[in-house]
């Protein structure tokens, strides 16, 4: 299994790598709509859809995410000038913000079912405005593209760490009974210290220090939320894996799910604080 994970990962990376760091914006939007429209046709799985009814959800989503490349290819960074703080790129992050900060935590404590237009509409909620996120922010260049996936990165080894040498409190067994509390705190802890030492090293100040405490504390909880959202999901649809596409790894939903939360949240304190 190890040795199958390590494989996809390098393959994964031989193709992803390049692409972030030496392809046009419209090129990256493009191979992000790609995976975009995987994580699509895993999500019809999700629902309890059968074959052809995915493979048409995972197209339109990516064919969605390639109409708006093309039409506002300004708010992508592909047109000149750029403009990402365009009124339906703020909505868009609004409604994932709303969902995921306000929704979520009912959400998981009532644990509801996803299925017909609700779960269309979620899923849109949820894919979306991460494609958005994902190509915008590479507007501030790979490298801190890929600093803000550190963060999420940072919160998961240290959440696996803490708890496995502190947890003892479950912090949702229902859902995911390897998760506690002293792994929810060491994965806070973990991504405050990599923010302070990234906004010393790049002489950030977007924000108060404070403030940047406080947002970096928030994103953590919002990466958490994600990945609890997609244990229920799965746990509701009697899967392991979103897919087994990515050998060893499952699918593209098990490799983004806090990305899905994360990203968003994300690009739009980078609108609101920082694109000015």
């Amino acid at each position: 299994m190890l040795k199958t994970r390590v494989i996809t990962a390098l393959v994964l990376m031989a193709l992803l790598l390049p692409s972030l760091f030496y392809s046009s914006q419209a090129g990256w939007a493009l191979l992000v709509a790609g995976f975009i429209g995987v994580a699509a046709w895993e999500w019809g799985a999700l629902l309890g859809w059968q074959r052809t009814g995915r493979i048409g959800l995972g197209v339109a989503t990516a064919l969605v995410c390639v109409l708006l490349s093309i039409f506002f290819p300004d708010a992508i960074g592909a047109g000149e000038p750029s403009e990402p703080r365009q009124p339906w790129v703020l909505l868009a992050y609004a409604l994932a913000a709303t969902f995921w900060c306000l929704i979520m935590p009912l959400w998981l404590r009532s644990k509801w079912s996803l299925d017909g237009v609700s779960g269309l509409l979620v899923g849109a909620v949820v894919l979306l405005p991460t494609w958005l996120a994902m190509v915008q922010l590479r507007m501030l260049g790979a490298g801190a593209l890929l600093g803000i996936f550190a963060v999420v990165w940072m919160a998961d080894i240290a959440a696996y760490f803490s708890g496995k040498a502190f947890g003892k409190h479950k912090l949702a067994p229902s859902i995911s009974p390897g998760k506690t509390w002293e792994g929810a705190i060491g994965a806070g802890v973990g991504v405050v210290l990599y923010g302070l030492v990234v906004r010393h090293l790049f002489d950030l100040d977007l924000m108060s220090l404070p403030l940047w405490v406080a947002a970096l504390i928030g994103i953590t909880a919002v990466s958490i939320v994600g990945d609890l959202y997609e244990s229920l999901l799965k746990r509701k649809a009697g899967i392991k894996d979103s897919s087994n596409i990515l050998p060893g790894h499952g699918g593209v939903l098990d490799r983004i799910d806090s990305l899905t939360s994360t990203l968003p949240v994300v690009a739009l304190l980078w609108l609101l604080f920082a694109s000015r």
